[in-house]
């Protein structure tokens, strides 16, 4: 089945990472053996010829660049202008990936449509590209409210204010507080370039005002439920029927610790833990509940977002067993309908509504 996968940092793996996300994810992990510089090294599962064989079409695909304060102890830049120039080169990466034939940007309603054509013409996957939708996760490189139209300009649609801790903008995962002037002006200038707000990472104090203050689209790239793993990174009950009510669509993230209570980082095991893809349906599912429909969530996996297979459901071996999901959904009850609104239909209704 067609799937959109709403959050993958494929920039940050190709520049940071150095993986080259053309190769089969076995070649990837093949040339990794015996690097320590990361604890998922070798353990990749994301790579283009991966997409494909998931018939994973269309992804929103990230820039990241977080700034840190000198008392922030999290890692990341030491000026905005260094994060700046650190996604222009994640820029870069997808011109040359679109140059060589193995990406797409998709910014409207034209190059959607067009992209869906493609990719649903009965034709074998294995030379199309896979479309991106560009979006910046954590506002920080933004330099000056000026550089959002220059980055809109380039194909920016979706913005994150916050990533982890205090940011510029907004205050994010394991952060509180609130947003401030500045992050309403780039909420205000948001909303003039109809981009879509990500809620994602938004601490609760800087969710609220965020909703206060924006009236545009909003969307949760990649978010599970605080109901099932009590950690501010997961949105509770009231914040995700807030987000159904404003027509939002929740990205169901499959980083292990998101997904089952009580994960220790470098300790827990996927197989210890009992961390599976029907755990993800387990999330999917309260997420339907709380709407009383199936219209409010889709995939953003998140896969290889700093983890690999060591920190990842434990019968994923690759991003494309993401196509195990519809057999899981329907034996949850879920009706055909269901089951496609949930693998594309929600995010495709949600992205030609904001671009009609």
């Amino acid at each position: 089945m067609f799937t959109i996968d709403a959050h993958l940092d494929l920039s940050m793996n190709a520049l940071e990472w150095n993986r080259d996300l053309r190769k089969p994810v076995a070649a990837i992990n093949e040339r990794e053996k015996g690097l320590n510089d990361k604890p998922d090294r070798a353990k990749a599962v994301v790579s283009l010829p991966e997409l494909r064989n998931g018939n994973i079409g269309l992804v929103v695909a990230t820039q990241i660049g977080r700034y840190v304060a000198p008392e922030n102890p999290l890692p990341g830049w030491h000026s905005p202008e260094q994060a700046w120039a650190q996604t222009q080169g994640q820029v870069a990466w997808y011109k040359a990936m679109e140059e060589d034939g193995g990406m797409v940007q998709i910014n409207d309603l034209l190059s959607l449509e067009k992209h869906l054509k493609l990719w649903n013409d009965g034709t074998p996957n294995s030379s199309k590209p896979i479309g991106y939708i560009l979006s910046l996760e954590g506002a920080d490189s933004i330099i000056t409210i000026k550089h959002l139209e220059r980055a809109y300009n380039y194909g920016l649609r979706a913005v994150g204010p916050a990533h982890y801790g205090p940011g510029r903008y907004a205050q994010g995962t394991d952060a509180t507080g609130f947003m401030g002037p500045q992050g309403h002006e780039l909420l205000k200038e948001m909303e003039r370039l109809n981009i879509i707000l990500d809620a994602t990472h938004l601490c609760d104090d800087s969710f609220w005002e965020a909703l206060d203050h924006f009236n545009g689209h909003i969307w949760a790239s990649h978010n599970n439920c605080r109901a099932l793993v009590n950690h501010n990174r997961q949105f509770s009950d009231e914040m995700i029927k807030e987000l159904v009510n404003r027509g939002a669509v929740i990205g169901a993230a499959l980083d292990a610790w998101m997904m089952v209570p009580g994960w220790v980082r470098g300790v827990s095991t996927p197989e210890g833990m009992n961390c599976n893809l029907e755990v993800m349906v387990d999330h999917i599912d309260h997420i339907c509940q709380l709407a009383g429909n199936a219209l409010h969530v889709g995939i953003g996996s998140d896969l290889d977002g700093a983890f690999g297979r060591e920190q990842c459901p434990y019968d994923l071996e690759t991003i494309a067993d993401l196509q195990k999901l519809p057999a899981l959904l329907t034996k949850r009850g879920y009706t055909e309908s269901d089951i496609v609104n949930m693998m594309h239909g929600n995010w495709l209704r949600f992205l030609r509504n904001a671009w009609k």
